[in-house]
């Protein structure tokens, strides 16, 4: 009986049947995915807070003092790795990364996961939803003392939320749930999550540092990120468990 996320071929199976010792049973794969919701909650309503306090406009002097800190790390690698981390958030590659690793998880025989991989990619709407609702005004450069400096890229729109972040902890956030899951040599499994997490805690600060976002922006990026990737792992493990089971039941 053929179920979605493992679906064989006629002749030649997928690659996740033909190296089993890649990866995780079902059941160990669900095991590890287990979190708190209660997390969730938590980060929505630290995004909610901070939100209002945007909204209010009584963050602009912490964001600024923030911004200049950032800025003052004058370190050629440290500001080659801020510019490195933040150059998968901008297109075209923004717009090809993501479709393009569910594809490679369609391809591995991960057809469920593919699936839902594309699904984690839903936080570039709800990026767009809440900057129409926010309007907030970037950074712009300054010409004080304590100058806030604005690296020229390819954006626009609102600062509230950084489309970077809340994209990232969806999309690589979802791909680094998937690795710690389903991936079984520890070595492999503890490099990819390491680097993943690495490059989900740096864009933050790239985005303060490149002069693209308030501190406020990517900290509630972060939380509504969260949020949602709570949510999608949640429903995905509900989805994956009940395919699971009927597998077991009609071998």
């Amino acid at each position: 009986m053929n179920v979605v996320g493992r679906k064989k071929s006629l002749g030649v199976g997928a690659y996740r049947d033909r190296h089993p010792s890649q990866f995780n049973p079902d059941r160990l794969a669900l095991t590890r995915g287990r979190y708190g919701i209660g997390t969730a909650g938590f980060c929505l309503v630290v995004f909610a807070l901070l939100f209002a306090i945007v909204r209010k406009n009584r963050s602009q002097a912490v964001d600024a003092a923030i911004t200049v800190k950032v800025q003052g790390q004058n370190n050629r690698q440290f500001d080659r790795l801020m510019h490195i981390v933040s150059w998968p958030g901008f297109p075209p590659q923004s717009r090809l990364l993501p479709p393009t690793l569910s594809a490679a998880l369609w391809f591995l025989g991960f057809r469920l996961e593919a699936i839902f991989q594309l699904l984690a990619w839903g936080t570039g709407g709800i990026s767009f939803s809440v900057k129409r609702a926010m309007r907030r005004p970037r950074p712009e450069a300054t010409a004080a003392d304590t100058a806030i400096k604005v690296v020229a890229a390819n954006i626009g729109g609102s600062s509230f939320p950084s489309g970077h972040v809340l994209n990232y902890v969806g999309v690589y956030g979802f791909l680094t749930y998937l690795s710690y899951t389903w991936i079984r040599p520890a070595g492999i499994r503890r490099t990819l999550v390491a680097l993943l997490l690495t490059l989900l805690g740096l864009v933050g600060p790239s985005r303060v540092y490149l002069g693209h976002h308030w501190f406020t922006d990517v900290t509630a990026s972060y939380m509504l990120g969260t949020t949602y990737l709570l949510a999608l792992t949640n429903f995905y493990r509900r989805i994956r468990m009940h395919l699971t089971s009927r597998h077991a039941d009609f071998p």
